[in-house]
C-alpha cells in the first residue's frame, strides 16, 4: 500500500487545489481531468477484480470511474486520510451498487441481492480456509443469518442471470432448455366456457343430457340416438334443437359470448 501510495503522491497538490475550489471555478474541470485520467488504472483494477461476475470491464471501469469523480467531489485533505483510502472504498461501493440495482435480469428484492453478494464473498473466503465448498449452514453460521435467507440467495443466483434457452441440460448431451420446455395448452382459452356449460347441462334432464353427450362427444347421427333411446328420429331433432335453444338463452343470461358458445358447446363432456 505504501509503495502505491508514493506512487499518486505527485497528485496530493492537485488534490489539495481542487477541494479549495468553488463550484464554479473554471479550474475545478481542469482539475478533475488531469485526475480522472492520473487514477484511472486503480478503476481499471477494479473493474478486473469484479470481471468474473459475467459484466464487462469496459463497463465496469465506466461504473467505477463514476465512483472515482464522487470520491473527488468529496475528498477533504484537512482530514489527514490520504486520497486512495477514500477513493478505493467509494469506487468499490459504486460497482457493488451497479451489480445490486441494475445488472439484474431478474427483478429481485434489494434484500436478496445484498445477500446474494455477501454470501458470495463468504463463500470465497471459507473455500480457502477449508479447501471445499463451503455447506450452506457453514455460510449462516459465517454471516450470523438464517439458512434459509442462505438457501434464497443462492436460488438468486438464476435471477441474476437465467440459463439461456439455447444451453444444454448436460455437456454430454445437445438437449436444450427450449427442448423440454412446455408449450401453452391451447384449451386454456376455454376454460371458462367448457364450466359455464357443463353448469347450464348439468341442470337439464338426464334424457337431454345423454343426447347431448351421444351427439357432440361420441359424435352419433340423430338416427343412431333415437335407436338407443327408442324413439323417432325427428323427436331426437326436436328434443336437439330444443335443448341447444335453451342453453343459447341461459348463455345469454349469464353473458357468454357468441364467439365462445360454438366452442364450448361443442365441447361439452
Amino acid at each position: 500500500m505504501s509503495e502505491r501510495t508514493s506512487a499518486y503522491d505527485q497528485y496530493a497538490p492537485l488534490l489539495e487545489e481542487l477541494a479549495a475550489c468553488s463550484d464554479g471555478d473554471p479550474r475545478r474541470d481542469e482539475l478533475v481531468t488531469l485526475l480522472v485520467d492520473a487514477y484511472r488504472p486503480v478503476a481499471h483494477n477494479i473493474a478486473r477484480r469484479f470481471s468474473r461476475r459475467g459484466e464487462a470491464v469496459d463497463d465496469l471501469e465506466q461504473v467505477a470511474a463514476i465512483g472515482l469523480l464522487h470520491a473527488l467531489r468529496r475528498y477533504d485533505p484537512t482530514q489527514g486520510r490520504d486520497f486512495l483510502s477514500y477513493a478505493v472504498p467509494t469506487m468499490m461501493g459504486e460497482v457493488r451498487r451497479h451489480f445490486r440495482d441494475s445488472a439484474w435480469t431478474i427483478r429481485t428484492p434489494r434484500g436478496v441481492k445484498d445477500r446474494y453478494l455477501q454470501v458470495g464473498t463468504a463463500s470465497t473466503t471459507l473455500s480457502q480456509q477449508l479447501g471445499r465448498a463451503p455447506t450452506a449452514t457453514e455460510l449462516s453460521e459465517h454471516l450470523g443469518i438464517d439458512r434459509e435467507e442462505v438457501i434464497e440467495a443462492i436460488a438468486a443466483h438464476h435471477s441474476y442471470r437465467p440459463d439461456s434457452l439455447d444451453s444444454t441440460l448436460t455437456e454430454s448431451t445437445e438437449t436444450t432448455m427450449a427442448d423440454v420446455l412446455g408449450a401453452d395448452d391451447p384449451d386454456l382459452d376455454h376454460v371458462e366456457s367448457r364450466a359455464l356449460i357443463r353448469d347450464l347441462v348439468g341442470i337439464l334432464p338426464e334424457r337431454e343430457r345423454r343426447i347431448l353427450v351421444l351427439r357432440f362427444v361420441h359424435e352419433q347421427t340423430q338416427s343412431e340416438i333415437a335407436g338407443q333411446l327408442g324413439i323417432s328420429q325427428m323427436h331426437v331433432s326436436r328434443l336437439l334443437s330444443q335443448t341447444l335453444e335453451r342453453l343459447r338463452e341461459r348463455a345469454r343470461v349469464r353473458d357468454l359470448s357468441s364467439a365462445q358458445r360454438p366452442v364450448a358447446v361443442a365441447s361439452i363432456a
